[in-house]
């Protein structure tokens, strides 16, 4: 049971979303937010898996409220619903810490598939917004990699690109922290990206 928590300031979109996706066995909605500041109580009072999040708010924005939530509880995956498709939201969400960014025009059933797969680590983008966020770093051809990266380098990468954090990559391969934490530093400087989210959506179209 994936535990869900939905953020909108739109009281008839954010309850009958909560209706539409009540319906799905594996979905449990734990909680309601109206802007980003309840947001981040919420996320601390009920330990939601996954946080549909709206972009534009009163009080707190989305963005902000994404940033935070991924500083203090990485575990939890951020999945941004919102009817913006600016270039600038999309960028700063994922920079913020979100894993996914879809329009509120996408059908419920295709939210609902977007949420299980965030749940698991991996980044889901509209069709609409994936051009945009590919458009944002230097495109790499993908059989050029090996010739950049050392192998552990490549292992690294594709945990990055399954959503894990530093921690559990150090775990999955028997690292320190500090040391993963370089060998990211390393892939981003290799790949000429600007940050951990270009790596993972990278990884994801090249490497699993």
């Amino acid at each position: 049971m994936i535990r869900l928590l939905l953020v909108d300031d739109q009281d008839l979109f954010r309850q009958g979303l909560a209706t539409m996706l009540s319906i799905e066995a594996d979905l449990d909605i734990v909680g309601q937010a109206t802007n980003g500041q309840e947001a981040i109580q919420a996320a601390k009072l009920w330990q939601p898996q996954v946080i549909l999040m709206d972009v534009r708010m009163p009080v707190c924005d989305g963005v902000q409220a994404t940033q935070e939530i991924h500083q203090y509880y990485p575990w939890i995956r951020v999945l941004v619903l919102t009817t913006f498709d600016d270039d600038e939201y999309i960028l700063r969400s994922l920079q913020a810490g979100a894993l996914g960014y879809l329009l509120k025009r996408t059908p419920a059933p295709e939210i609902a598939a977007a949420i299980r797969s965030v749940a698991q680590g991996y980044s889901q983008l509209g069709p609409t917004i994936a051009p945009k966020a590919f458009s944002q770093f230097k495109p790499l051809p993908s059989n050029s990699y090996p010739d950049l990266l050392s192998k552990r380098e490549v292992d690294v990468l594709k945990l990055v690109g399954e959503g894990k954090n530093n921690q559990e990559i150090a775990q999955t391969l028997f690292l320190s922290e500090g040391t993963v934490k370089n060998h990211v530093t390393q892939i981003l400087s290799k790949l000429e990206m600007r940050d951990r989210v270009q790596a993972a959506l990278w990884a994801q179209r090249h490497l699993l």
